[in-house]
Formats: C-alpha cells, sequence, structure tokens
C-alpha cells in the first residue's frame, strides 16, 4: 500500500487481509468437503468389495484428466475476468464467461464420446484384471454423463470466484457431499429396502450429485447473483477479440496442466513397481499431505484472483506490495503445514493397522512429505496463484514442463530401476519438482516482469 506517495514492503490495508483470509478460508473448505467426497467413496467401496474399489479407482483415472481441463479452463477465465473486475467491467467478463462455457462443453462433449464409443479400452490402459474391468464397466456406464456437467460448474464457479464471490462455492460442496454419501450408503448397501447396486448404487450417488451441483449454480447465477448478472445479455455473443485474448491465456495453462496431469499416474506407477510396502505406505502419507494441501490449493485460488484485480485497478506500487504479501503468507504457511504433518505423524500413524516395517516407512515418507509441504506452499501459489493469475501463462507452463518431464520424470525412473534407490530416496526423486521449480519462481517474481495488463 502506498502512503505519502511512497511504496511499503507489506500491504497495510486491513481490507486486503480480511478478503485474503475469508476467500482462502472458504475456498480451502470447499477443496477439502470436495476431497472428502472421494474418500467417502473409497471407504465405502473399500468395505464392500475390493474388485468394485478397484473398478471405481481406475474410472477415477479419467475423472482425473477432466478435473484437469475443468481447472485449466476455469483458472484461464479467473485470469482475464478478475483483471475485468478490478477495472469494475462486468460485461467482457460475461462474454468470456460464454467462451469458456463453450471450450468446457466442446472437451466435454469429447470425453463422453470417447467414454462411450471406446470404454473398455480407455480402462485397459490401467488394468487388464477382468473382475476389476467389468466392475469399471459398470461405473463408467452412467458417471461418462458426468463429466460435462461437472465442467460446465467449475466454469460458472470460476466466473464467481474471479468477482470474489466464493462462499456458493462451499455450500455446493457441502450439499454435494451430504446427497452423495447419503445416497452411495443407500444403494451400495442395499438399505431402507432399496437394492443393493455395489459399484452401480455409487455411480448413482455421483451422478446425482452433479446434477444438483449444476443446478445450485445455476439457480444461484439466474436469480441471486447480483454482481456479474452472467445470464442477462451478452453471455453467448461473439467477440472475436475476447476469444483471441482467451486462446492465448488457456492454451499454456492447459498444456501445463493436462501434461502434468499424464505425469501423476506414471509417478504413482513407479512407486507400485517397487514393494507391497511402498504402495501402502506411500498411500498413508499422501492422505495427509492431500488435506493440508487444499490449503494450499486454496491460497492459489485467491492470489490468482486477488491479483488480477489488483492489475485491473492499475496500481502497480499496489501490486507489487500484495504480492510480496502474499508471497511471505506463502512461506509462513509451509512452515506451519509442514510442521504439523511432522508433529501429528505419529497419533495418525496409529489410526492403521500396519504391518511393522509398512509404518515405519510411512513415517519415513510423511517426513519427507513435511518438508516437501515447505516448498510447495511457497511455489505453487507464487507461480500458479500470483504470477499465472496476473497473465504469465508461458514462463509457468514451460517451467512446469521442464521441471516435470526433462527433470522429475527421468530422475525418478532412473532411481526407482536403475540405481535401485530406497523407497525414501524415490519419493524425495519423485518430489523434486518443488525444488526445481521454486528457484525459477522466486528469480522470476523478484523480476516483476510476470505483471501483465490482459485487459483492453
Amino acid at each position: 500500500m502506498e502512503q505519502d506517495g511512497k511504496e511499503t514492503f507489506f500491504t497495510r490495508e486491513r481490507g486486503f487481509y480480511r478478503t485474503l483470509f475469508r476467500m482462502m478460508l472458504v475456498l480451502a473448505l470447499q477443496n477439502l468437503v470436495a476431497y472428502s467426497i472421494n474418500m467417502a467413496d473409497n471407504i465405502m467401496l473399500g468395505s464392500y468389495d475390493q474388485n468394485a474399489l478397484s473398478g471405481a479407482a481406475t474410472v477415477n483415472q479419467i475423472f482425473f484428466m477432466v478435473q484437469q481441463f475443468a481447472l485449466s479452463i476455469g483458472n484461464a477465465l479467473v485470469v482475464l475476468a478478475s483483471q475485468y473486475w478490478g477495472e469494475k467491467r462486468t460485461e467482457p467478463i460475461r462474454k468470456l464467461t460464454g467462451i469458456a462455457l463453450w471450450a468446457g462443453i466442446f472437451c466435454g462433449i469429447i470425453i463422453v464420446v470417447l467414454c462411450a464409443v471406446m470404454p473398455e479400452q480407455l480402462l485397459r490402459l490401467f488394468t487388464d484384471t477382468p473382475e476389476i474391468l467389468n466392475e469399471g464397466m459398470r461405473y463408467l456406464d452412467l458417471l461418462k454423463w458426468t463429466f460435462a456437467m461437472y465442467i460446465i460448474t467449475n466454469v460458472l464457479m470460476a466466473a464467481l470466484r474471479s468477482a470474489g464471490t466464493v462462499n456458493i462455492s462451499f455450500y455446493i460442496s457441502l450439499v454435494s457431499l451430504i446427497v452423495n454419501v447419503g445416497i452411495n450408503y443407500t444403494l451400495i448397501f442395499g438399505r431402507f429396502g432399496f437394492p443393493e447396486m455395489g459399484v452401480a448404487g455409487a455411480a448413482v450417488g455421483t451422478f446425482a450429485a452433479r446434477v444438483l451441483e449444476l443446478a445450485i449454480v445455476v439457480v444461484y447465477i439466474a436469480f441471486f447473483d447480483r454482481k456479474l448478472n452472467l445470464f442477462s445479455r451478452g453471455l453467448f455473443k461473439a467477440d472475436r477479440q475476447l476469444g483471441k485474448d482467451y486462446v492465448k491465456v488457456a492454451t499454456p495453462i492447459i498444456l501445463s496442466q493436462v501434461l502434468w496431469g499424464v505425469s501423476v499416474p506414471m509417478q504413482t506407477a513407479i512407486l507400485g513397481h517397487l514393494s507391497e510396502n511402498a504402495i501402502a505406505a506411500n498411500s498413508v502419507a499422501t492422505t495427509f499431505y492431500q488435506y493440508l494441501k487444499v490449503i494450499v490449493i486454496a491460497m492459489s485460488s485467491t492470489s490468482a484472483v486477488m491479483i488480477g484485480n489488483a492489475i485491473g485497478r492499475g496500481d502497480m506500487k499496489r501490486i507489487r506490495s500484495d504480492a510480496r504479501t502474499l508471497a511471505v503468507i506463502d512461506v509462513l504457511i509451509g512452515l506451519i503445514l509442514g510442521g504439523a504433518l511432522l508433529l501429528l505423524r505419529i497419533p495418525l500413524l496409529s489410526m492403521y493397522n500396519l504391518t511393522a516395517d509398512t509404518k515405519v516407512l510411512a513415517d519415513h515418507l510423511i517426513i519427507v512429505m513435511s518438508f516437501v509441504m515447505v516448498g510447495m506452499s511457497y511455489q505453487m501459489p507464487v507461480s500458479f496463484g500470483i504470477m499465472q493469475g496476473a497473465g504469465d501463462t508461458k514462463f509457468t507452463m514451460a517451467m512446469n514442463m521442464i521441471s516435470t518431464w526433462l527433470i522429475v520424470m527421468p530422475l525418478s525412473f532412473a532411481a526407482a530401476f536403475w540405481w535401485k534407490w530406497p523407497v525414501e530416496a524415490v519419493v524425495i526423486a519423485i518430489q523434486s519438482d518443488q525444488i526445481f521449480k521454486g528457484i525459477p519462481t522466486f528469480i522470476r517474481f523478484r523480476s516483476y516482469k510476470w505483471v501483465n495488463k490482459l485487459t483492453k
């Protein structure tokens, strides 16, 4: 913030911190609830039948890629729309939302068609076991119709988020959790007089939750949103210039997100070829890690909106002080989360019935992940929140692709299969991108070349 025409290192305006922590808290709760939906599905299917759980897990590999498209299309919208909101111009936001919706619908239709035409071929990418394939086919038969709905819902919520409207996202996720868990419990196990459907019952629960999510956000925008009025005139009005702007911003984000998404199951497969203990220990360690990671993801989303709004207002000194403040808060959050993971690992591990060797390995992996958490808590909100949110999409794409495909993946394969490193060292290799991304992120951040005025 400026005081008497001078630039301060940190922002001193109280409203900045109120907005930051309110938005971050709501988005963290939303992410936590969304993650809990998957956990609830796994727990119920796991207690019902192992093949049902494995079949749903193979389908969720496809859904994971759907998530990457949904996130990248929505994040590209936030980059542009948040700057227009900083200028208090809503008509371009409506047009950009329409463009993002068309992109989401197009991607959704392609994915649904592929799942309808060649479902078995897609699932065979992840398993050849006939029993698991059969369960996966039953799950995918209904779930594929939710993919386009999920993308559309996320695009609409991204548009609202660009204007600081985030509470509705949490309520949608909470209602979705209650509906999904309730229907799953009823139909998976055949409770309250309903038929026992197994994995097909889980698909019905997820389908109902996705329909409800889309219905709630559409009703909210149509009747309660007073900021953007997205469904008024101009939502699908053609605008070549805005279309070019969106494609320019979205292309690097989509490439980066999707190619990173492809690497995730490959990294899991590396550990899967080491030992049974490694699979179980890594599953336990990453569960705790993912629960805390929702806070970092929320910080990234919040940073993108706040920096975009600041650029839209056009105060360069305020942009720099806001960014520095956010970066320091990122480090502090990382230290707190890493410390919490380190201190709570013993009581958390006591909840699991693991062999002695697996428990020791899980303990070591949680220690590794607690240090990874600190690095990730800095580089993700700074690179994919502040800098990508400011329109510096090509840098984040190049950094992500180089670190993932030229450094981390070759290093991980070599560590696991060539050098035969211990499991702990292989996990360090897999997570080493937090180091490789952190250094260029810090250098780029200090240059302030990431600030891009994208509005026309």
